[in-house]
């Protein structure tokens, strides 16, 4: 039952032009961008850097803005309402989403690691994938429990029009295009508490230096998560 529930959310998702757009071209294009344009700021090496960033884009992008919105219109159709009247257990329904969302990132992970590959980018070492394959599961499940919270307490405009800036918001100040460290003082300091730029950070750790993630971008993803899983279990309705 999980299986047939994430293979059919993972293919709804695949098939929808505009996830597609926000999923896969967005980050490609934007890998390119940063790795040949030197406009946007990015330390030595470029493609490294630019892969990390793109990866935490892929993440936000899938789990949380594609989640949020699909959650959103799923409720106004009633779809969800329906799934919760049949045999299909409740815990399964969230259970073959997020293991849908999964599956998404994985096929966007190995886009964009293709695509940095052409570019130049030197793949990290053992330590470092399997780092950066743990980060890309936890920023999966803690943007998910984000975007259930959004997608199912919400009307289905107001998802939608709230995803897409936040998602806008957290690429351009989110610690995302631009590190931390490329933001002014105080902005940094209240981007540094967000779970995009602990996400980023983490990853360029483990992709450009191989190196575990610090401590406090795990621990900033780790409450993120579970506060907004929490609340979602208290917020999300079926309609």
């Amino acid at each position: 039952m999980l299986l047939a529930q994430a293979r059919t959310e993972t293919l709804l998702t695949l098939r929808n032009g505009e996830q597609i757009l926000l999923t896969v071209l967005i980050p490609v294009a934007l890998l390119v961008a940063m790795t040949l344009m030197t406009i946007i700021p990015a330390p030595d090496p470029r493609v490294a850097t630019s892969t990390a960033r793109v990866l935490a884009l892929a993440v936000i992008s899938s789990a949380f803005t594609g989640q949020a919105i699909a959650l959103g219109f799923d409720r106004r159709y009633g779809v969800i309402k329906r799934l919760a009247a049949t045999a299909l257990p409740r815990w399964l329904l969230v259970a073959g989403r997020v293991t849908a969302a999964l599956a998404v990132v994985a096929v966007q992970v190995a886009i964009i690691t293709v695509v940095a590959l052409l570019l130049g980018w030197d793949l990290p070492p053992a330590g470092g994938l399997l780092w950066t394959v743990a980060l890309l599961v936890l920023g999966t499940l803690s943007f998910g429990a984000l975007g259930v919270l959004l997608g199912g307490a919400l009307r289905a405009e107001i998802v939608l029009a709230l995803a897409n800036i936040v998602w806008f918001v957290l690429l351009l100040i989110g610690g995302v295009a631009l590190g931390v460290e490329d933001l002014p003082g105080p902005l940094a300091t209240v981007v540094d508490l967000l779970p995009s730029a602990a996400l980023a950070e983490a990853l360029t750790t483990t992709v450009v230096d191989g190196a575990a993630p610090g401590a406090g971008p795990v621990a900033v993803l780790l409450a993120w998560g579970l506060a907004a899983g929490a609340l979602a279990t208290r917020t999300t309705r079926v309609d």
